[in-house]
Order: structure tokens, then sequence, then C-alpha cells
């Protein structure tokens, strides 16, 4: 189906739910993913594409998941993106590009500097870390862990 059609029936279907989670204080999210590595054919697929959808929604209780490894695939500008668009971000996932590997220096993303833009926004919530380990041990996965929580600790 067409991105419009796409948007109009995501409106359509959000908008039965969006007065109970106002009415709740519940903000849903709906994850930004690729379509170009790992989610063949998915519409939410750009932060443009999801902004559009906020906005037409209308509502505070309804954000966009912003997974800086997806966004990082199908548009770049990460920062940029976050300093201009955060007010539609309620919730940030990690993982390094290429691969989904680690937040460190062997992929090309520069996390302390995409973490410094997000406390910057006045952003206080948490930042998942959802990247697949590279290490063999059980005790590589954990060190990769800690220090993927250092390097976004601002």
């Amino acid at each position: 189906m067409s991105e419009e059609l796409g948007l109009r029936n995501c409106v359509e279907g959000l908008k039965q739910i969006i007065p109970l989670a106002e009415k709740h204080g519940i903000i849903i999210q709906m994850e930004l993913f690729n379509s170009k590595v790992d989610h063949k054919d998915y519409m939410a697929d750009r932060s443009a594409w999801g902004i559009e959808l906020c906005k037409r929604l209308g509502s505070p209780n309804f954000k966009l998941l912003f997974d800086i490894y997806h966004m990082q695939i199908s548009e770049g500008d990460i920062i940029r993106s976050i300093q201009e668009n955060h007010a539609y971000f309620g919730h940030y996932h990690t993982a390094g590009v290429p691969g989904r590997h680690e937040i460190d220096e062997s992929q090309e993303l520069f996390y302390p500097a995409i973490m410094k833009a997000i406390a910057a926004t006045g952003y206080t919530g948490f930042v998942a870390q959802e990247f697949i380990p590279s290490g063999k041990t059980n005790t590589d996965k954990i060190n990769a862990l800690k220090k993927a929580i250092k390097i976004c600790d601002i």
C-alpha cells in the first residue's frame, strides 16, 4: 500500500485507542525500524513518516520509539534528527552499526555524542541497550553491557 494509505490506516486504528491511553496517562509508542536490512517492507522506517503520524494523531500520548540503530541504517543524521524532533520521541534504543553489535569504537556511530544530544533535549528516561554482544563467553557479554551502560550514563 502507499505510505499515505498506511498513514491513514494507522491514524484510523490508533484513534480508537488513544482516548483510553489519554484517560489512563499511558503513552503508546511505535518503534521506527529499518526496512533496508532487518524488516523488509516495514512502513514506519523513517522518522519523517513517524512524525507525520504523530502530528495527525495530535496526542501527547502517542510517541515514537527512536531506535538509533535502525534510523542510522534508514536515514543517518542521528544527532540532528534527535535535536529537531525529540518532542516526538518517547524512548531510545541503541545498537552498533554495522551488525547490531556493541556500541563501541568498532562501529560507525559515536554514542557519547549521541547520548549528550539526547540529554541536551531534557530527556530523563532510560535508553535501552538492544545490541547483540559479539563476545563468546558470558563474561564478555556482561562486560560489553557494562561498557554500554557507562557510555550512555550522561
